[in-house]
């Protein structure tokens, strides 16, 4: 297997595509336009909604604090009557992008996943928020693109080594067995383990022949539709599938 390590550049780097793209299309479409992949939200919603949590985080990972805010939770940003949606977004970008210019990865700041509480967390977070959205804008004005293979591997690792093991699923247990992912485009695997409402990615470079890892369900795609997938984006039926479809539902995040 071949894993891949994103580093403070390569995350930074993402942000810098993948925030632009984003702006593009939500400036394209009219404000009550429905974002398909987010049910009951208009591009105004997923606007300030991004924008919301682009601040939140700047004052978490930014203050130095490794211990958890008052405000847990990212609330979406009302702009002014003569500040459009739009432009309250690029400030609140323009202002994480410098934060992160010049942010110590190790600097301690708090974070909700079994992690170190280091900075270091948050643009590689920030960067796949943002390419997500930035499809879900797309998606809006019939114009999604897929996410750049690297960076979308990377995204399913985040899914399960941070959000999965911090209990983040979109439904509750428990499963048993072991799902395989295979990305065609990036040349990386991923064997994750439920057990009960525990989740183990196993290393497939270290795993020993007498090791439980055969998998009961595979699932092949490019590594950007496995990201949307596990996302709920897309279905796993636009992948390819074969074993107990059912643990499927014990890997989706959201």
């Amino acid at each position: 297997m071949s894993r891949l390590h994103g580093t403070k550049d390569f995350w930074i780097g993402a942000l810098r595509a993948e925030g632009p793209a984003f702006a593009a299309a939500v400036a394209e479409a009219p404000p009550e336009t429905p974002v398909l992949s987010c049910p009951g939200w208009t591009v105004t919603d997923l606007t300030r909604h991004l924008a919301g949590v682009y601040r939140w985080v700047h004052a978490v990972a930014g203050s130095g604090d490794p211990s958890a805010p008052q405000q847990s939770r990212s609330q979406p940003v009302e702009p002014a009557a003569d500040v459009t949606a739009v432009q309250q977004w690029q400030q609140a970008y323009d202002e994480l992008m410098a934060l992160f210019d010049s942010l110590d990865p190790e600097a301690p700041a708090w974070n909700w996943a079994p992690q170190p509480k280091k900075a270091g967390f948050w643009p590689r977070r920030m960067a796949h928020e943002t390419a997500v959205h930035r499809w879900d804008a797309q998606l809006a004005i019939a114009a999604g693109e897929p996410v750049e293979a690297k960076l979308a591997a990377d995204g399913v690792s985040e899914v399960l080594d941070t959000w999965l093991p911090a209990g983040r699923r979109r439904s509750g247990g428990p499963w048993a067995g072991v799902v395989r992912l295979t990305a065609t485009d990036a040349d990386q695997e991923w064997y994750l383990r439920l057990r009960g409402e525990g989740v183990a990615l196993l290393d497939t470079g270290t795993i020993l022949d007498h090791d439980d890892h055969h998998a009961r369900v595979q699932v092949t795609g490019t590594a950007s539709d496995l990201l949307l997938a596990l996302w709920g984006r897309v279905s796993f039926d636009t992948l390819t599938v074969s074993g107990d479809r059912t643990l499927l539902d014990g890997v989706r995040t959201g």
